[in-house]
C-alpha cells in the first residue's frame, strides 16, 4: 500500500505522533493524562501506527510494556527502533518497504510477526524469536525454497504465510514446507491435513523424484502433524484457560497483592476467590472446545463435498470424452476401409460436428460445476458466519467477562479487599495491631490514599489482563 504515499512527505515517529496514537488508542481518561507533562506510558500496551506515512521508527524506548505494535501500510525501510520493547507480544510491519529481517533480537516474547508484502529475499536474525507462533512473510521476493528450513529453529511455529512469494510456483513448493516444518498447523490460510502426510508416505519406495524421496523421510522422522493438546487449544482459541493459568496470570508479579494476602481476612478471602474464578474459565474452556469440533466438522464437510463435487465433474467429463474418441476411431477406422472421397468429406463434416458437440457438452460441465461450487461456498459461509457469530457472542455475553462471571468476581474481590483495608486502617489508627505488625505493609498503611491507589491499581492490572484474554480470543476468531 505504500505507493499510495508517493506524493507526502514521509514522517519519523515524533513525540507529537506517539502523543496523539496514545489518546487515540487509551481511555478517555488517560487521554486527559497524555495532555500533562507526567504522563505515565508505561500503562500503555497497545499502539497503533497505520497509514502514518512513517519512514523511520523512533522514538519508541519508553514504552516498555507495549504488548502490541501496529505499523502497517507506511513507507519503512528498515526494522529499527524497537530494542527496549521486550514484551511486545504482536508485532504488524506489513505493506512497507522492509528489505532485511533484522533488529528482532530483543523481542523474545513476540508470539504474532506479520512481515507480509515487503521486499524481504532472505529469511533471517530470527533465532531470538522461540516463542513466534505466527508468521506471515507472503508477498516478498523469496527465491530460494531451502531458505524455509531456517524456520525449523522456531519450535512453536504453528501458522505460516508463505504465498505470493517467487518459490511458491515451485512443482512441490507445499510438500517441502509441510516435510521441513511438521509442526505447523495452517500454511498459507489453509490447514495442513493428515491426508498430506499420508501422501509423503505414498511417495516411500517409488521410483523418481529423489527430492520427494528426502521429503518423505524428513517428515516421517519429524513426526506426525497430528495436532498436540496445546496446539488445540490455540486452534480452539481457549489457550490459558484451561486451570488456573489466567487466574495466575492476574498476580504474577503483584508484589503489593502478595503482601495484603499475609493479611489474616484477606487470606480467607482468597480461599473461595481462586476456585469461582477457574470454574468459570473452565466453563469457558470446555465451550471453546466444543466450537472449535463444530467449526472443524464444518471445514471437513465443505472439502467432502468439494472433492465430491469434483470427482462427479471429472467422471462424467472422462465419460463424454471416452464415447467421443470411441465414435473417432470408428470413423476413421470406415474411412480407412472404405477409401472414398465422398465418405471422407462426409465423415470429415460429422467429425466437426461432433467436437462440437464435444466442446458443448464439456462447456456444459463446467457451468455445472461452477454453479455447484458457488453453492457449495455459500452454504459454507453461511454456516461459518452463524458458528463464529454464535461464538463471539457467547464470550462477549453469556460465558465469560462482561456478564456475571469473571470481571464480577474480580469486583467483588475488590470491593472485600478495599474494606479489609479500611478496618485494618483504622484499626492501625486506633493502635489495635501489635508492635509485630509487618514493616513491608505497614508502608503500604502510612495513609488512606496510599492503600487505596494500590489496590486500585492491581485492580485495574486484573481487569485489563481480563480484558486482554478476551480480545485475543475475539480477534483470533474474526482472523481465522
Amino acid at each position: 500500500m505504500s505507493q499510495f504515499f508517493n506524493n507526502i512527505e514521509p514522517n519519523i515517529i515524533d513525540d507529537e505522533m506517539l502523543q496523539k496514537a496514545i489518546e487515540e488508542k487509551c481511555p478517555e481518561d488517560l487521554g486527559d493524562t497524555a495532555r500533562e507533562e507526567s504522563l505515565n506510558v508505561k500503562v500503555v500496551t497497545e499502539l497503533q501506527f497505520s497509514f502514518k506515512n512513517i519512514l523511520q521508527i523512533d522514538n519508541l524506548w519508553p514504552l516498555e510494556n507495549l504488548t502490541k505494535l501496529q505499523l502497517d501500510n507506511n513507507v519503512i525501510e528498515k526494522i529499527e527502533g524497537l530494542e527496549s520493547l521486550v514484551h511486545l507480544v504482536w508485532l504488524d510491519l506489513s505493506f512497507n518497504n522492509i528489505e532485511v529481517i533484522e533488529g528482532l533480537d530483543t523481542l523474545v516474547k513476540l508470539q504474532d510477526l506479520s512481515l507480509y508484502n515487503n521486499r524481504i529475499s532472505k529469511i533471517e536474525h530470527m533465532d531470538t524469536l522461540q516463542e513466534l507462533q505466527i508468521f506471515s512473510i507472503g508477498k516478498n521476493n523469496l527465491t530460494i525454497l531451502e531458505d524455509v528450513i531456517y524456520l525449523r529453529r522456531l519450535k512453536n511455529l504453528q501458522t505460516l504465510n508463505l504465498s505470493g512469494n517467487p518459490f511458491c510456483s515451485e512443482e512441490h513448493y507445499r510438500l517441502f514446507v509441510v516435510a521441513h516444518l511438521p509442526s505447523l498447523v495452517y500454511l498459507d490460510f489453509k490447514l495442513v491435513r493428515n491426508s498430506t502426510v499420508r501422501f509423503l508416505h505414498s511417495l516411500i519406495g517409488k521410483s523418481g523424484n529423489s527430492i520427494l524421496q528426502s521429503l518423505c523421510f524428513v517428515a516421517l522422522g519429524a513426526g506426525s502433524l497430528q495436532k498436540s493438546g496445546s496446539q488445540k487449544h490455540t486452534t480452539a482459541f481457549v489457550e490459558y484457560l484451561d486451570g488456573s493459568l489466567l487466574f495466575d496470570s492476574l498476580y504474577a508479579e503483584d508484589r503489593e497483592a502478595a503482601k495484603l494476602a499475609s493479611l489474616p481476612e484477606v487470606g480467607d478471602l482468597l480461599q473461595a476467590y481462586p476456585s469461582w474464578f477457574v470454574l468459570v474459565s473452565g466453563n469457558l474452556y470446555n465451550y471453546g472446545l466444543e466450537e472449535y469440533e463444530k467449526r472443524e466438522a464444518e471445514v471437513s464437510k465443505f472439502y467432502k463435498r468439494y472433492h465430491e463435487i469434483l470427482t462427479v465433474n471429472q467422471q462424467e467429463s472422462k465419460r463424454i470424452i471416452s464415447d467421443f474418441e470411441s465414435r473417432n476411431q470408428r470413423r476413421l477406422d470406415e474411412l480407412y476401409q472404405a477409401g472414398s472421397g465422398e465418405i471422407a468429406e462426409s465423415e470429415g463434416a460429422q467429425g466437426k460436428e461432433d467436437i462440437h458437440q464435444l466442446w458443448d457438452a464439456l462447456m456444459v460441465l463446467e457451468a455445472l460445476v461452477s454453479n455447484d461450487m458457488e453453492e457449495l461456498l455459500q452454504d459454507f459461509k453461511r454456516s461459518i458466519d452463524v458458528i463464529a457469530s454464535t461464538f463471539t457472542e457467547n464470550i462477549q455475553g453469556i460465558y465469560p467477562f462482561h456478564s456475571s462471571q469473571c470481571r464480577d468476581l474480580e469486583n467483588e474481590h475488590h470491593k472485600k479487599l478495599t474494606e479489609i483495608a479500611m478496618a485494618t486502617l483504622k484499626k492501625l489508627g486506633n493502635f489495635e495491631f501489635e508492635e509485630n505488625f509487618p514493616d513491608d505493609l505497614r508502608t503500604l498503611f502510612e495513609d488512606k490514599n496510599t492503600i487505596v491507589n494500590t489496590i486500585n491499581t492491581s485492580h485495574s492490572i486484573r481487569l485489563r489482563r481480563i480484558d486482554k484474554r478476551e480480545s485475543d480470543m475475539l480477534s483470533n476468531t474474526y482472523r481465522w
